[in-house]
């Protein structure tokens, strides 16, 4: 794993919350913060890194969504029911937010926990995502929390080496079993999914046997479309 996410995990293991961080901001920085927020005409402050603090390549945010189960949704209602966590620039505000989560083998009911590039909406639609796909892995219960950690670290380290390639990763609680995937742009670039494929494996530690399967995004809203037409209820 990226040593220096190693390094500042126990640092920063939850001395204090995120929320309570905002509300206790200096002086100084709100208004530095009220500046920014009038010159931007109203929009949101960019997220940077601190002081001292290790910038990552490029910002993240943390998403988290929750469905009925057997329910197909619309790609509408579906951006609706995600929920923005955070976003952050650094190693030290990532685990400021990943310190305060529930962890995935923790939640219960049908819940996913999405990281993705900012800008990046964890929707197949969206327009870094529509001609790209992702790699599933199928995970017994009790492996997610773990296999979603190694994951998460090893994207914010670039570990896969496949340039601007990676757009984000999923987990997936679900009844019966776990779902990890990592999304990428181009699904037709077979170099670059089957490097992500092997790097995959490699974080996660995963048995030769472990079965892998890319998904096209194209493919996910036909079969979801189609779901949804015939009125299958799982």
């Amino acid at each position: 794993m990226n040593n220096k996410f190693d390094a500042l995990k126990d640092d920063d293991s939850g001395d204090h919350d995120q929320n309570e961080e905002n509300s206790t901001q200096k002086d100084g920085e709100k208004e530095k913060t009220d500046r920014d927020k009038s010159q931007s005409s109203g929009k949101r402050k960019a997220v940077v890194p601190g002081p001292a603090e290790h910038p990552l390549q490029y910002n993240y945010t943390f998403w988290y969504s929750r469905r009925t189960p057997g329910r197909p949704t619309s790609s509408q209602s579906y951006e609706q029911n995600i929920k923005q966590i955070g976003t952050f620039a650094s190693v030290e505000q990532f685990w400021k937010f990943y310190s305060h989560m529930v962890r995935p083998g923790d939640l219960t009911g049908h819940s996913d926990f999405h990281l993705f590039k900012e800008g990046i909406k964890p929707m197949w639609e969206d327009d870094a995502n529509k001609n790209g796909g992702k790699w599933i892995i199928r995970l017994r219960k009790g492996l997610a929390s773990r296999c979603w950690e190694n994951l998460i670290l090893a994207m914010l380290g670039e570990q896969f080496m496949v340039g601007e390639e990676i757009c984000g990763a999923v987990v997936s609680v679900r009844f019966q079993e776990d779902i990890i995937s990592i999304w990428n742009k181009t699904a037709s670039d077979q170099a670059t999914t089957a490097r992500i494929r092997d790097t995959l494996r490699r974080v996660l530690n995963l048995p030769p046997n472990t079965i892998m399967e890319y998904k096209t995004h194209t493919d996910s809203i036909k079969d979801n479309s189609s779901f949804r037409n015939t009125k299958i209820t799982l």
